[in-house]
């Protein structure tokens, strides 16, 4: 028998029609059946009354950590699953840095049978070189004809120019997208925090801007060779805003994202040697974050992730220089985001397109939009609820973000995954 929902009184946003009007939407089982501004209902559907709160495709996020297998102690496919519904995250692309290392077809069906039991859904984004190694290729082709969209290195650089030019051909060939991490690792490895007058007050080894840079305008001249699609996945400075610019106007096939403590924090938020704010790659002058917002509002960066990387608290409870780097940040992604339409930055559509439309059109998923017949994938939001972040209020197991006691204005209010509700905030 077919179950109805109608969602009445919404304020419907969808990016990838530019649609922002009041109305309602009708799901049947786990797809969307209807939008508009008034729909026909059939008389057994469940009505949930909205009143006036804001609702989006589900936001896919597309850099996202997990401890399993191999750190159950960080946090589960369960929990990851709970942060991002209670964070209106529908679809979390998984990184392939597990115990094993998630880089052959065995591997993939292995989290996709654990993942069965999460809320969302997991993507896996494969390695590109086998155990990350940055040495030998993965096999890219049997992976991406079993399905698999995308492939990363997550943290670890691909530092041999021959490999990473034989990677862009061959991954051409399947249309597969190729996703490094940008750090010359001579100038980034030793390194802590951005480079600058802080970092030497601080007496912190920095990082410089060029580390990232110099990996991208390498990778940009290589993809000239191919037609290779490349995503970069944190642009963290005005360089590198300047280098993916120019890419984009020669025509490759290049997007780029970036992460919302980069959008949000610059280095200053380390003064106080906050181990919570280490990530990699760092937080940057505040010259940079001003540029990379500006260059989000251009389209020049696409996309929006949470880089959510749940630390343990022996991992943060140490020295600035030998804590791990990485935040949590599933259930942050909108609220903090949300700050670039209150402060006038971004226009709404604009900012919710980073996190739905535009990842889905990367990944080539058929959710990310509102759409008859597309994923009941939704996020329910109340645009002007203020609070504070609270991290013993967080869901995920560590607590290890960055935006402790930020005050933000915007509130996640229901989840629902294929027509389900997964998550209803409860006050």
């Amino acid at each position: 028998m077919s179950k109805y929902t109608l969602y009445k009184n919404a304020r419907l946003l969808d990016p990838a029609s530019s649609m922002d009007i009041k109305g309602e939407l009708l799901t049947k089982n786990s797809k969307i059946a209807a939008l508009g501004e008034k729909v026909d209902t059939p008389d057994e559907a469940t009505i949930v009354d909205l009143k006036g709160m804001c609702l989006c495709p589900g936001l896919i996020d597309m850099r996202v950590f997990i401890g399993i297998p191999g750190a159950d102690y960080k946090d589960t496919i369960v929990n990851t699953g709970e942060a991002a519904a209670a964070g209106g995250v529908t679809t979390v692309c998984v990184q392939p840095n597990t115990d094993p290392i998630i880089d052959t077809i065995p591997h993939i069906e292995h989290l996709a049978i654990r993942a069965k039991n999460a809320l969302v859904n997991f993507i896996a984004m494969p390695a590109v070189t086998k155990q990350l190694e940055g040495k030998e290729m993965t096999e890219i082709g049997l992976m991406s004809r079993a399905g698999n969209r995308a492939f990363t290195d997550c943290s670890s650089t691909i530092e041999n120019a021959a490999i990473m030019n034989r990677i862009f051909k061959y991954a051409a060939a399947f249309d597969a997208l190729i996703v490094p991490h940008l750090a010359e690792p001579s100038l980034s490895n030793n390194g802590c925090m951005n480079a600058g007058a802080l970092a030497t007050r601080l007496g912190l080894t920095g990082i410089p801007t060029a580390a990232e840079t110099i990996i991208l305008e390498r990778d940009m001249r290589l993809l000239k060779s191919t037609d290779c699609r490349y995503h970069a996945s944190q642009i963290t400075c005005a360089d590198s805003i300047e280098v993916i610019d120019n890419a984009k106007n020669s025509g490759l096939r290049v997007t780029a994202g970036v992460s919302v403590p980069h959008l949000s924090l610059n280095e200053y938020a380390i003064e106080d040697y906050r181990t919570f704010t280490k990530l990699s790659p760092p937080l940057r002058s505040e010259e940079d974050r001003i540029a990379v917002v500006n260059a989000l509002k251009d389209g020049i960066i696409d996309v929006i992730v949470s880089g959510h990387d749940p630390e343990d608290p022996e991992s943060k409870r140490v020295p600035y220089e030998l804590a791990e780097a990485g935040v949590i940040g599933l259930e942050t992604l909108l609220n903090v985001s949300l700050e670039m339409y209150h402060n006038g930055s971004m226009e709404l559509l604009d900012i919710l397109s980073k996190m739905t439309s535009n990842p889905a059109k990367i990944m080539r998923l058929d959710s990310g939009v509102l759409k008859a017949g597309a994923p009941a994938d939704l996020c329910i939001f109340d645009l002007s609820t203020p609070y504070r972040i609270d991290p013993e209020k967080m869901v995920s197991i560590t607590k290890n973000t960055c935006f402790d006691g930020r005050p933000v204005q915007g509130r996640v209010m229901r989840t629902i995954v294929g027509g389900e509700s997964i998550y209803q905030y409860d006050s």
